[in-house]
């Protein structure tokens, strides 16, 4: 079994997506590589945020053994990543 992976697609002039990074990061701390983090830039990878149906920025996509688990639009706090993630971790 894989890692979890959280997508996080963002663009470097968007205000809500300056705002999900911090929470990114201590997260990242927090699980301690249990799950692989990747930031999309939508701007420079648009082929990526194409197959992902990416419209909106920030958006968070939760896969898990290759599938897509779950789909955040806009700002999503610690506490709801981390109880989406445990489960798939633990």
């Amino acid at each position: 079994m894989t890692k979890p992976v959280l997508y996080d697609f963002f663009a470097t002039w968007c205000g809500p997506c300056r705002m999900q990074t911090p929470i990114i990061e201590e997260l990242a701390k927090e699980l301690d590589g249990a799950v692989e983090i990747k930031k999309v830039d939508v701007d420079e990878n648009i082929a990526l945020a194409q197959k992902y149906g990416i419209q909106v920025v920030p958006t968070l996509i939760i896969e898990n053994d290759g599938k897509v688990v779950q789909r955040l639009e806009g700002v999503t706090d610690g506490a709801t990543l981390k109880n989406l993630l445990r489960p798939l971790v633990g």
